[in-house]
């Protein structure tokens, strides 16, 4: 049921995002600029950056196929052997299909000593439900190993029950099979229809005079507490839910890039004009200009083509 009425809430007719569709697109223009971009002594950073920013992903796929048949070599190996750092990151997730970038994240974020949570509650709790099974297939045909089995190895306790009932897409209102505050909140959140769910937001207030983010601030703590709060946001406002993670990831004294990138690449094409727009409404400043004062380089050049000039 949540299936249907849960993707509208990531994708409206017409797409928000700042990236399009390139007219008068020419593959065969664009793979032999990349080829002279990389070939020979230096790199010509800003062709990289026109071609591959002001393309749509579909686009860029049509490319990288296209040059591993001209050179014999993937375009993503050749980007990482022309290019460094954040630059590097930032341009090789533009050229990964978007449930393969969306895939290699949950991997990166589950890989090493730690867990980085703040990294799958921001997938799992602001994607939609087809692009949660797009990650899952591209999961299993990357590592052939289960997504969801992989996870539980790494998530625990009640914060391991919430994120993996988002993971599995699995919004069937289903038995509550927990006892505990915990388990009431997760059972409310996680297994409702949105539209069911903004409307409990509201009949949640008028009985109980405080907001259910408030409520969940006040009765959990640590990761459950941030993912079911991330729920309740992107039920509200998927856009101004990310634009506060890009706010905190720019605020400070270090910039947090990965989280810059994954919301700029993954954005680009579905609501990136909306996030835009909360995102001045909520810190009084356009994120064109923060990005301006707090990323240099050419992957500052490259977000802020990504990002679009100010409407």
């Amino acid at each position: 049921m949540r299936d249907v009425l849960c993707d509208s809430r990531y994708a409206s007719p017409h797409a928000r995002g700042t990236v399009k569709d390139k007219t008068n697109f020419n593959v065969d223009e664009d793979v032999s600029a990349l080829r002279k971009a990389m070939e020979g002594l230096g790199t010509t950073e800003k062709t990289l950056i026109d071609v591959l920013t002001q393309r749509s992903n579909p686009q860029r796929q049509l490319i990288a196929k296209a040059y591993e048949k001209a050179t014999g070599r993937t375009l993503i190996d050749d980007l990482k052997g022309d290019t460094r750092g954040d630059f590097e990151d930032l341009l090789v997730a533009l050229v990964m299909p978007p449930a393969l970038y969306d895939c290699h994240e949950v991997i990166k974020a589950m890989k090493g000593a730690g867990t980085t949570e703040s990294t799958l509650t921001e997938i799992f709790a602001s994607r939609s439900n087809k692009q949660i099974r797009e990650l899952s297939e591209a999961y299993l045909a990357k590592t052939g190993r289960s997504m969801i089995q992989d996870l539980q190895s790494e998530v625990s306790g009640d914060y391991g029950k919430a994120l993996l009932i988002l993971a599995e897409a699995l919004y069937e209102a289903g038995e509550k099979k927990w006892g505990t505050d915990e388990g009431k909140f997760i059972d409310i959140l996680c297994h409702r229809s949105v539209p069911q769910l903004r409307q409990t937001l509201i009949e949640y207030k008028n009985i109980s005079k405080k907001t259910l983010q408030e409520s969940i601030k006040s009765e959990m703590s640590g990761n459950l507490e941030k993912l079911l709060v991330a729920v309740v946001k992107c039920v509200q406002n998927v856009p101004a839910y990310l634009a506060e993670r890009l706010f905190k990831s720019m605020k400070g004294a270090g910039t947090t890039e990965s989280t810059l990138t994954r919301i700029f690449v993954s954005r680009s094409e579905i609501d990136l004009i909306d996030i835009k727009v909360e995102y001045k409404k909520l810190f009084g400043c356009s994120l064109y200009s923060q990005l301006e004062s707090e990323v240099s380089g050419d992957y500052g050049k490259t977000l802020k083509c990504l990002c679009g000039q100010e409407e």
